[in-house]
Order: structure tokens, then sequence, then C-alpha cells
């Protein structure tokens, strides 16, 4: 996907839903107020998103400091923790199953 495929997306805001199920769109215009610090991802990503994958994001865009002219950036899914593939060779070292 270029760049401009990816401008062209419909980025909508996932921490502010309207009342109907709809969100609105990413940005505001005028005087405009939300109730949320704006979370905004492509729409075909807010339906792919479970309802806790949705609250995981917005809570760490709230707690991202917006200090400054530039908004925070702050990634929509967790990073995977590998560590369980190191505990899991750990155990079956211990077990003797790799020789």
């Amino acid at each position: 996907m270029g760049l401009r495929d990816w401008v062209k997306e419909n980025w909508v805001d996932i921490a502010n839903k309207k009342p109907n199920g709809s969100y609105p769109k990413c940005g505001r215009s005028g005087g405009e107020t939300r109730k949320n610090y704006p979370k905004c991802v492509p729409i075909a990503k807010a339906r792919a998103m479970s309802r806790g994958q949705k609250a995981s994001a917005v809570s760490r865009k709230q707690q991202a400091s917006n200090i400054g002219p530039k908004p925070s950036n702050v990634s929509t899914f967790t990073k995977k923790y590998y560590g369980g593939m190191i505990d899991l060779w750990k155990k079956n070292f211990h077990q003797n199953k790799w020789k």
C-alpha cells in the first residue's frame, strides 16, 4: 500500500463512539470539542478490532502525555511478549526433552 492509498482510507475516531454505534471522522473542525482525546484508525481496522482491543488502544492513548503542538503517537496494538517461548524452552530443558 502506498502513501496515497493510506491517506485516502476512511479514518475514524474510536475513542468517541456516537450514540448510534458509528464512529465520527478523525479530526476536528472549527471549535468542535469531544469528550475523549481522539484515537484514529482506519474504519477497516476498527471493525476488525475487538471491544477489548479498542478499549486498550484508547486507554493507552489517553495515558500518553500530549505536551506540545504535535499529537502523541501510540501504537494501536500492544507488542507481543515472546518470553513465553523462553519459558517453554526452560521447562522442556529441565525435563530433559531437549537432548
